[in-house]
């Protein structure tokens, strides 16, 4: 039997959920504020019955037409803005991101791609390189931008966010010195992994004039920041660009192995023109179903609107508690993706992994269920179904502050 990795100490033998809550084995529950696969809640009703509906009717590959599948597709382009007009489907994120960097690729007739040094796109062999390498000569990485540890201390907003472009340059300029003709750059439109930083106001709009004025592409990494994830649809609606491709994935099918890509029509009919893509079980009649039920149920429920309410009041709660427990020594994120980083001292931020492991730990004793990410592995990392109402919020504040006296 192959060995998988599993979170916690003693893994949890989980048997049910329903919305934000897990059940074990032995019935003991949990307040789910960790997984944003089941967005929209676990074992949703309108979920589980479009799923038995459509697999009750139809589920094949995709070389026929749907008008499910259509359908589907307009209704997802539709709530990006008008430039990414063509949407290609995909099984998981892994597969979404190495289409979006082939399509990067054909479009500029480049193969140099830039990403951030503490990223995580997928795990098949080629995008995982550029989380664990080997990263030369394709890939090359950039410090991602951030105010807590700076990568040059007492400078203005203005200056630190151009001492960060200035890595972009630089390594775009490092490509042509190496005779590689440079594609374009791939970023988590919140900085997901790297912690949720917070960063300059107008890193992402000087990004892009950089990169595209270097002939290459603007690809958003929407898998984690997502569907509503961040208090609007997608990530990148934070900041003041639109990129020219964006990845979508986990939350997307609710469970369902679902992805996806958008990209501007010029750039996918290129790619379709000279790669010939197709994936068997992509775009099928019962992944658009149960995408096309996502959707509905996040604008039935007003879930973005609730990632608003109930992540601003977890935000500030999380503020109040900083003020007591310095080993909090920062509170960053949108919605509801929320992070805390975790330090063992405010003289030098350094940062404490066993602490975030210690907190984690300790939460799924208590019946709360969160993780820790980050590029030391020490940010807290909230990140529940978008059903998480203000009265889950304040159960998870009394357990964690009871967490922080215990671990102190």
């Amino acid at each position: 039997m192959g060995k998988s990795p599993f979170f916690y100490k003693e893994p949890l033998n989980l048997e049910t959920g329903e919305g934000v809550w897990l059940y074990d084995k032995a019935g003991k529950k949990y307040l789910d504020a960790y997984n944003n696969v089941p967005v929209v809640g676990h074992c949703h009703p309108k979920i589980v019955s479009s799923l038995k509906e459509q697999a009750s009717k139809l589920n094949t590959h995709s070389r026929y037409l749907s008008e499910v599948v259509i359908d589907y597709s307009q209704k997802l382009t539709s709530l990006h803005p008008k430039e990414l007009s063509t949407l290609q489907m995909a099984c998981s994120g892994t597969e979404a991101v190495e289409i979006a960097i082939t399509m990067a690729r054909i479009y500029t007739g480049g193969v140099g791609i830039i990403c951030s040094n503490a990223t995580y796109h997928g795990n098949s062999h080629e995008i995982s390189r550029m989380s664990v390498g080997p990263f030369e000569p394709e890939f090359r990485r950039v410090p991602y931008p951030q105010y807590f540890r700076p990568i040059q201390k007492n400078l203005t907003e203005e200056e630190l966010c151009n001492l960060y472009l200035d890595k972009v340059r630089q390594e775009i300029k490092g490509f042509k010195e190496d005779g590689i003709k440079f594609a374009g750059l791939i970023f988590c439109s919140i900085f997901a992994n790297e912690g949720l930083p917070d960063i300059p106001k107008k890193y992402f709009g000087g990004v892009s004039k950089i990169v595209r004025e270097a002939g290459g592409v603007m690809i958003f990494d929407e898998v984690q920041a997502g569907f509503g994830r961040t208090g609007r649809w997608w990530g990148y609606q934070m900041t003041d660009t639109t990129p020219d491709i964006a990845v979508m994935g986990k939350p997307m099918g609710a469970g369902l192995p679902v992805s996806g890509v958008v990209a501007r029509k010029e750039i996918a009919e290129e790619f379709h023109e000279k790669s010939h893509y197709f994936n068997t079980t992509a775009g099928t009649p019962l992944q658009a179903a149960v995408g096309t039920t996502v959707i509905e149920i996040i604008e039935e429920e007003g879930l973005i609107e609730n990632a608003n309410e109930t992540g601003g009041y977890m935000k500030k709660e999380f503020l109040n508690l900083k003020d007591y427990y310095p080993s909090m020594g920062d509170v960053r994120g949108h919605g509801l993706f929320l992070g805390v980083d975790m330090i063992k001292n405010l003289d030098d931020l350094e940062p404490d992994k066993e602490g975030a492991v210690a907190v984690v730990e300790k939460m799924k004793e208590k019946g709360f269920l969160i993780s820790y990410d980050g590029q030391f592995e020490n940010v807290l990392k909230i990140r529940p179904p978008l059903v998480f109402k203000t009265s889950h919020a304040e159960l998870f504040l009394t357990g964690l502050e009871e967490t922080l006296k215990e671990v102190s």
